[in-house]
């Protein structure tokens, strides 16, 4: 889905015209990219939380070359999803972990008796 789709979904949705919900759509959009880049955060329950993320500056390799350089810091924005949409996108997985099944751990063998047979 587009944003041109989305806007049309929220027109017939909410009984609004284009315009209006490409407004009310792009003051949403304003308003977390303007927060984040302040280095605000926005929860929406149920769905996730956009913060900003801060990368330190690191050395790496350029791979045409091998030749070593520095790679500045960076700020840049990270979403981190809610249960609920988790939940929606694989509820297999939202299903075991309210059951509290955590994926299996192979266990160790079991250890044999240290004394031999006579």
């Amino acid at each position: 889905m587009n944003k041109g789709e989305l806007i049309q979904h929220l027109a017939t949705q909410h009984e609004l015209s284009k315009a209006e919900a490409g407004r009310i759509l792009d003051t949403l959009l304003d308003v977390v990219v303007t927060t984040v880049k302040k280095g605000g955060t926005v929860t929406l329950p149920g769905f996730g939380t956009f913060k900003q993320h801060a990368r330190a500056a690191r050395n790496g390799v350029n791979p045409s070359t091998g030749a070593k350089i520095k790679i500045a810091a960076a700020k840049l924005p990270k979403f981190t999803p809610g249960a609920t949409f988790k939940a929606a996108v694989d509820p297999k997985a939202a299903a075991k972990k309210a059951a509290g099944k955590a994926p299996a751990a192979k266990k160790a063998p079991a250890k044999k008796a240290a004394k031999a047979k006579k």
